[in-house]
């Protein structure tokens, strides 16, 4: 499975023609990625059949900026069609926040949904996967290091081993040559944004560069 971030329509439509299974929507690369407006995800829900999973993050870094604001957000966001989102929240202490995810989670009922990379900044990735597994979600986006998939090789070759309980989505600095070797370990899901866009963020997505992804896939 091939999971494209997608910034707008125009996206959309340009990872669907490549052969992307799912989008990623969000707003403001240069803050990894915060919630889109309601308006945005109605233009992507109508360019596309793709499944799409929107963002819910409304400040940088893995601590909320406002769980009343999140929680209108998803709100919005579902009445404006959303029915798949991305989400994940930590606490002073680098571990998973419980309280704040099921806290927006209550928005949510129902939703299928992403703990996103805050997984890879937690104290103890390998332990915070099963306290998110608990939350319900069914996809654990993450490089096994905060420094990237390089890095961090031998944590999703273990936690790849443990799809038991949530499925493993691959990525964050994610290397075309890395494919084969997650494969051989057990993942089956990938997810890229900056490799699928050659002219960085300002630039529009590259049909051709998500064929490529997508046949690696």
């Amino acid at each position: 499975m091939l999971e494209v971030i997608a910034l707008d329509a125009d996206d959309a439509v340009a990872a669907q023609a490549g052969g992307a299974h799912r989008l990623e929507l969000v707003t403001d690369m240069a803050a990894d990625g915060l919630t889109p407006p309601p308006a945005l995800v109605r233009d992507v829900l109508g360019a596309t059949d793709l499944p799409v999973r929107v963002m819910l993050r409304d400040a940088p870094g893995f601590a909320p900026g406002s769980l009343d604001g999140l929680r209108r957000d998803a709100a919005a966001l579902r009445e404006a069609g959303a029915s798949e989102f991305v989400l994940g929240f930590l606490d002073a202490d680098d571990w998973v926040d419980e309280a704040a995810c099921r806290a927006v989670l209550a928005e949510l009922d129902g939703c299928r949904w992403t703990f996103h990379r805050a997984l890879d900044h937690s104290a103890d990735p390998e332990a915070a996967w099963g306290v998110v597994a608990g939350l319900g979600c069914d996809t654990v986006l993450a490089s096994g290091s905060p420094r990237g998939v390089a890095d961090g090789f031998a944590v999703l070759e273990r936690l790849a081993a443990r799809q038991d309980e949530v499925a493993l989505l691959v990525g964050g600095g994610l290397k075309p040559e890395q494919v084969a070797p997650l494969k051989a370990v057990g993942v089956t899901g990938f997810h890229v944004g900056s490799a699928v866009r050659p002219g960085g963020w300002d630039a529009p997505l590259s049909v051709e560069a998500v064929q490529t992804w997508a046949n690696l896939v």
